[in-house]
């Protein structure tokens, strides 16, 4: 059985799928499973072992000229070579980063109409490349925004199409009319393409299956999986590690900056929080040059509330220096205002040991376990985000019950290697016997 993951790469941002896919991919080779990884459209960031391949399809710079330059269409693939090259997309990538989904529909309906839209040659190389060289029995597409190709790729090489489903709405919400209908037509039209779907829980599969029009029967949950590897062995000390630092309470927040991801609504519960406790905040997280507006609002709006000396910001950190900031907080909050289709940053949390507040919507209620590995919140709620943070300070024996039942799920639920099983699973129920 070989298996091919195409995966969009994020522009030199560490993205939840770029994690997903990457550890996913690591996984499967590590079993002993004929995997690749091809990133799409630029490289793919992880802060782990990278195992992509070297190869970019459908190249980000071939993709935006043939959509808006007509002469581009026709070149011949002599030519599209320079600027597929990787040095080229690596600098372009790094440069990439004012373009909003508000600005992508036409490019958008382009790339899901597939093999009929402006980047048909694009797609024509790529199954090429795919039924010539690959011959894979399963081609696996890292979100709905890629299955535009489910249709050729199935055409070229008579394999298995699997698509997973990674949050693409916020992504599709954001895209005005007249683009916005054309987009969500193509997106359920295209989506009868595939053969099966993967979701990361309960929630996004259901929430998917009325988004997508596709029977619920065609989504399987596989949860994501953490490589263990770096992380404590044994539950931590949190009481040790409170006496350590006396009376200062440490909050910790990882995900990317964008208001959906609610760095705001923590730094607006700070002033409550620091009314009964010497508080710090320690954020990291990935941004790019359209996000920087956000970062500099919440920046302002930390001081205007008088809690900036509170907030340290570190930017886009390396794993090493994520597993010192789960090894240093006493809470890991997420309070995103849009729900949240993976959770990745909650799930490394809960692998960590360290109990975790998340507002009560989206895949949280279920990584949580009903309120068991942590508490939920009012979504949008900064004094009620604030209210739970304070019970798990107050209440120390209950962070630690939390922290060690959300370390036990982790590892029961929530592995690498438990990941690829359920995926090798799926893939050969779907292959003839």
């Amino acid at each position: 059985m070989r298996i091919v993951h195409i995966t969009a790469g994020a522009g030199g941002r560490i993205c939840g799928s770029c994690l997903h896919d990457n550890t996913l991919v690591r996984s499967l080779r590590s079993r002993g499973r004929d995997a690749i990884l091809v990133p799409a459209y630029v490289p793919t960031t992880t802060d782990e072992q990278n195992v992509a391949e070297k190869k970019i399809v459908l190249g980000g710079v071939n993709v935006w000229l043939q959509e808006y330059v007509p002469f581009f269409r026709q070149t011949p693939v002599f030519f599209d070579q320079f600027l597929d090259s990787r040095r080229l997309l690596e600098w372009l990538s790094s440069r990439t980063g004012a373009m909003r989904p508000s600005s992508l529909g036409p490019l958008t309906i382009s790339t899901l109409q597939g093999e009929q839209g402006h980047q048909r040659k694009e797609v024509k190389k790529l199954v090429g490349w795919l039924a010539r060289e690959v011959r894979p029995d399963i081609v696996h597409l890292s979100n709905a925004l890629l299955v535009g190709l489910a249709r050729s790729v199935r055409e070229a090489t008579s394999a298995r199409i699997i698509c997973s489903l990674a949050g693409e709405d916020v992504f599709v919400e954001q895209i005005p009319k007249p683009h916005y209908s054309l987009v969500r037509e193509l997106l359920r039209e295209r989506s009868a393409d595939v053969d099966h779907f993967v979701a990361f829980n309960q929630f996004f599969s259901t929430f998917m299956a009325d988004y997508l029009a596709i029977p619920p029967v065609k989504i399987s949950i596989i949860p994501h999986g953490v490589d263990p590897h770096g992380f404590p062995q044994t539950p931590p000390d949190l009481l040790a590690r409170r006496r350590a630092r006396g009376k200062r309470l440490v909050v910790g927040y990882l995900a990317r900056v964008c208001p959906e991801k609610g760095l705001e609504q923590i730094i607006r519960s700070l002033p409550l929080l620091a009314q009964n406790h010497d508080v710090t905040l320690l954020a990291a997280g990935a941004m790019v040059a359209a996000e920087r507006d956000y970062l500099t609002h919440c920046r302002a709006l930390a001081e205007d509330l008088g809690v900036s000396k509170k907030v340290t910001w570190l930017g886009q950190i390396a794993r090493s220096d994520k597993l010192k900031l789960l090894e240093s907080i006493d809470v890991f909050v997420m309070p995103t205002v849009h729900p949240d289709a993976k959770g990745i940053p909650v799930i490394e949390a809960l692998t960590a040991g360290v109990p975790v507040v998340a507002p009560n919507h989206g895949a949280f209620p279920e990584l949580l376990d009903e309120e068991r590995a942590g508490l939920l919140h009012v979504p949008g709620d900064p004094s009620d985000l604030a209210r739970a943070i304070n019970t798990l300070f107050c209440e120390p024996q209950i962070a630690v019950r939390i922290g060690g039942h959300g370390y036990a799920l982790a590892r029961s639920r929530h592995s690498a290697d438990q990941m690829a099983i359920s995926h090798e699973e799926l893939y050969k129920s779907l292959l003839p016997a």
